[in-house]
């Protein structure tokens, strides 16, 4: 584990102080479990984009370039609102 220096106004890191306090950790694991946190939603989101990027691909390889978007396959219907009125 590698330690780091970190530049904060004074009133967050009083706010920082106090919600590690309240949540029964430290400010260093509280900003180390968020920059955890970050690392593994990037990770995720950029899962999903590439998993996305090669999905349109090779539906466009298929011959289906068209206008790039999918056929729709439901239909979708208005219905009223419920109320009393309704």
């Amino acid at each position: 584990m590698k330690n780091l220096t970190i530049t904060v106004d004074d009133d967050v890191l009083e706010w920082a102080r106090i919600e590690a306090a309240r949540r029964g950790t430290s400010v260093s694991r509280m900003v180390g479990d968020f920059m955890a946190e970050m690392q593994r939603r990037e990770d995720a989101y950029e899962r999903a984009y590439l998993a996305w990027r090669t999905d349109e691909r090779s539906w466009n390889a298929q011959g289906n370039a068209g206008n790039g978007a999918a056929p729709r396959k439901t239909r979708m219907t208005r219905t009223p609102q419920g109320g009393a009125d309704a």
